[in-house]
């Protein structure tokens, strides 16, 4: 495994974290007091919040499965990979194809301290973290380059973390540095026959508990910003979404699970897609 950058020495145990949150929702260990409130927050508003996050990350798995399977990938850049839970993206991409090269990113220093101790690859393939933003798309570039052939298909892995940068979060190289700019920007670099997968937060099918979680983590001084159906699918504008195309995470090839997905009769208001770069 390889890592490039160190945090462990700026830890902010005052201020929630998304990644920390989520680990809390996925029943993990590796979140502070302040990570635990948060999320006690938002379960309390919307008791599906674990249930939700599990879907999130099983739509992971499935999605790529079939992108190291089906789709023959064998390069991925992972940005916003939270706390290592196994089995993490580097375990499913290379039990598939063990000479996959896998780069995760993340901006906090619990996450890259767990993955310096965690993520260890197969011998044929290569692992390596990256401690950076994704509002740094040149950076996360310039240091991939290191590990991933941008002249080779590659799988960007967008899950569960465009819903926490908003549609303008500030001006770089001339243009707006939102979500779908940034989104932009990453898929430019990557040649034909490369993949986005993308989950985003919805409003779509319970607006009033989404609008009260948008409001205990902006509490909490963290950006949350769900999207319509119509505004996720603009992050796929100019890509072939795969089959079967913009749906809630839990509809997305549910016949590639390992095991038996619960039956569901709530929505799940996480979309997620697969699409591949003409």
């Amino acid at each position: 495994m390889k890592g490039y950058g160190s945090g462990a020495d700026r830890i902010d145990t005052t201020r929630p974290h998304p990644a920390r949150v989520y680990d809390w929702f996925l029943g993990g260990k590796d979140n502070y007091p302040v990570d635990e409130e948060l999320g006690k927050q938002i379960a309390g508003l919307s008791p599906d919040t674990k249930r939700i996050a599990r879907h999130n990350r099983w739509f992971m798995h499935r999605a790529m499965r079939w992108l190291a399977g089906e789709a023959g990938i064998r390069q991925f850049l992972d940005i916003g990979s939270g706390i290592p839970t196994e089995p993490n993206l580097h375990q499913i991409v290379q039990s598939a194809a063990p000479d996959a090269r896998v780069v995760y990113v993340d901006n906090d220093p619990i996450v890259l301290a767990h993955a310096e101790a965690l993520l260890s690859g197969s011998a044929e393939g290569v692992t390596a973290y990256l401690d950076a933003d994704v509002r740094e798309p040149e950076r996360i570039l310039e240091l991939a380059a290191d590990v991933i052939d941008f002249d080779r298909p590659v799988a960007l892995s967008l899950i569960a973390l465009l819903h926490f940068v908003g549609d303008s979060d500030g001006e770089g190289a001339g243009r707006s540095e939102g979500a779908y700019a940034l989104v932009e920007r990453l898929v430019e670099r990557l040649p034909a026959g490369s993949f986005l997968v993308l989950s985003q937060l919805t409003g779509d099918f319970d607006p009033e508990s989404v609008e009260k979680g948008v409001a205990s983590y902006a509490a909490g001084g963290v950006t949350l910003v769900p999207r319509s159906r119509r505004g996720v699918s603009r992050f796929f504008d100019g890509l072939e979404v795969v089959e079967p195309g913009l749906v809630q995470v839990v509809d997305w090839h549910p016949e590639l699970s390992l095991g038996d997905l619960p039956v569901e009769t709530q929505p799940v208001p996480i979309y997620g897609a697969v699409a591949r770069k003409p």
